[in-house]
């Protein structure tokens, strides 16, 4: 399907132009940062594996300032008690061990033997507790702060070292989620560091981790390198998830910021990278073709989704909410999106997830005169509905230019603006947009993803569904265990939101890493987050 020029808003500033139309002089400029190196000894040392980021990291505090791309490179860095397994159940990576007390407020945690700091420290309880106390400030700025200050799930009372090798929190209230909550890529896997990762003042300065990798060097706005750190203690398991045994095969690893993806596509193929994260699907049809690259795709629980602001003066009208669902053919949009990898989800429990049930299943069919019918009562009169996008994430912006051209047939006056991802992301933050093609990062349970779009406005303008019904049953689903239960309420949850319209889920995106063959050992997985270790460069080809 030809996508149709979109239509820009007015006295914004110019779209930045489309990748397609890149002058193959730009993609050629983006090589020369980059050059082959010959193959290197098969134990890794002195080899670089140079992997593509599309923009710079925003900070080095895990769980801080924070994007995709942070979360992506500090996770090679920075470990915390409790890790995500292969299959998103939550298993021990700092903690040997896990007690819970039968009322589900108090949780032990005993320590491994030997794990050391980048520094050459011994990881103690004190540790544990100095990092969770500075995450529990009021102005750490921590991504997952309001789930554990008790405005969220629950409330840490306290944090104890009884001795150097156990850790003991109490919580105001039980939570099924506590765990989960803690192993959350985007909180940074509410990592232990050492206290000397930041100033006397309190001040952030890089993390000194337990991860395989340390900072070596951050060079802002070209790349970052990790370093191997030779005195790693791994988990005997193997490699399983974010947990598990984790080996630094290779001595650096070299996030090279490359935005433009025509040119981390060339980069590529000549050999200037090893590893491209997350090309388009278009990109991936023509990369299986080559004998030089494999591409490895897996299908991840990342959501692609139209943001509705239900403040608006225009979008506060439910009428005309429901009329744009009914003016899109979602299906549609996923398949010419995603080149046909990603089937449509309405939903916001992932199809990959086992609560996506038949209730999950139901969605929005396209209905053109019922949405001219539900504007007119509305008493909409081609009032401009702008529309943020960015070409950070080609699918976002290939989304939102479909949705203007199918809201155009039903009368509705979309006007598409193209940001840069930073501004989109501070603009999502704060709340500040009529409406938005956005994308949310991989979550592990459903209450996580509900919890990550509906909640009150007032304090936490990036919510999405600011319902009395939702948050009744997203707290209920926190804390229930029976997963029958849980179900009900997620399929109730679901009904509402088709209802009430305060976003338009599209699909579920197949996460992609392409690779010079060279490249051995890696392994997509649901939460889309790349790991590089136990990953090997045999050699140069």
């Amino acid at each position: 399907m030809k996508l149709p020029r979109p239509r820009p808003a007015a006295k914004a500033a110019p779209l930045a132009r489309s990748r397609l139309r890149w002058p193959m002089r730009i993609a050629a400029a983006g090589l020369c940062l980059w050059t082959t190196a010959s193959a290197l000894a098969q134990n890794g040392s002195g080899q670089t594996l140079r992997i593509q980021i599309n923009s710079d990291i925003r900070s080095t505090d895990p769980g801080g300032n924070r994007d995709d791309n942070t979360d992506n490179v500090l996770l090679h860095v920075v470990e915390g008690l409790v890790a995500l397994r292969e299959d998103t159940s939550v298993g021990p990576m700092l903690a040997s061990r896990i007690d819970t007390s039968a009322d589900g407020l108090t949780y032990t945690f005993t320590l491994r033997d030997g794990v050391k700091f980048h520094n050459g420290a011994t990881l103690a309880a004190d540790d544990v507790v100095w990092s969770w106390q500075r995450y529990l400030k009021p102005t750490s700025g921590w991504r997952c702060l309001s789930e554990f200050d008790g405005k969220g799930m629950t409330k840490v009372l306290s944090i104890e070292a009884p001795n150097p090798k156990t850790v003991v929190f109490k919580l105001e209230r039980a939570s099924s989620l506590f765990l989960p909550m803690m192993a959350r890529p985007d909180c940074g896997s509410a990592a232990v560091v050492h206290r000397s990762s930041a100033g006397a003042d309190g001040q952030w300065k890089e993390p000194v981790g337990t991860g395989p990798y340390r900072i070596k060097e951050w060079k802002r706005g070209q790349y970052v390198e990790l370093t191997r750190f030779e005195g790693y203690v791994s988990r005997a398991e193997p490699r399983d998830g974010f947990t598990g045994g984790k080996k630094a095969e290779i001595e650096n690893l070299r996030f090279a910021v490359i935005p433009d993806s025509a040119a981390a596509k060339a980069a590529l193929y000549s050999g200037g990278i090893d590893a491209f994260l997350s090309p388009s699907p278009s990109d991936v049809i023509e990369m299986r073709g080559r004998s030089d690259v494999i591409v490895d795709t897996t299908p991840v629980m990342s959501m692609v989704a139209l943001l509705l602001q239900t403040t608006d003066p225009v979008l506060k009208d439910v009428r005309v909410r429901r009329a744009l669902a009914l003016a899109l053919d979602t299906p549609e949009i996923a398949r010419t999106v995603t080149e046909g990898l990603s089937p449509v989800n309405n939903s916001v429990v992932p199809s990959s997830s086992p609560y996506y049930s038949s209730a999950q299943a139901s969605g929005y069919k396209r209905d053109l005169g019922a949405a001219k019918k539900l504007l007119a009562e509305a008493g909409y009169r081609g009032q401009p509905i702008r529309l943020l996008a960015n070409k950070r994430y080609e699918a976002l912006y290939s989304a939102a230019v479909l949705v203007q051209a199918m809201a155009a047939e039903a009368g509705i006056n979309v006007e598409l603006e193209v940001l840069d991802w930073a501004t989109q992301l501070d603009r999502y933050t704060k709340g500040q947009y009529q409406a938005m093609a956005f994308i949310y990062s991989a979550r592990i349970d459903p209450s996580l993803n509900y919890e990550m779009v509906s909640g009150p406005k007032a304090s936490q303008p990036r919510k999405v569904w600011d319902s009395a019904f939702a948050q009744a049953r997203l707290t209920e689903s926190m804390t229930a265990s029976d997963k029958a239960r849980r179900q009900a309420l997620f399929d109730e949850m679901h009904r509402q939101m088709l209802q009430d319209v305060p976003m338009v889920v599209l699909f579920n995106a197949s996460d992609a890493t392409a690779m010079r063959k060279s490249v051995t050992g890696f392994k997509g997985w649901a939460p889309a987050k790349p790991r590089f270790w136990n990953v090997r460069l045999d050699a140069r080809s």
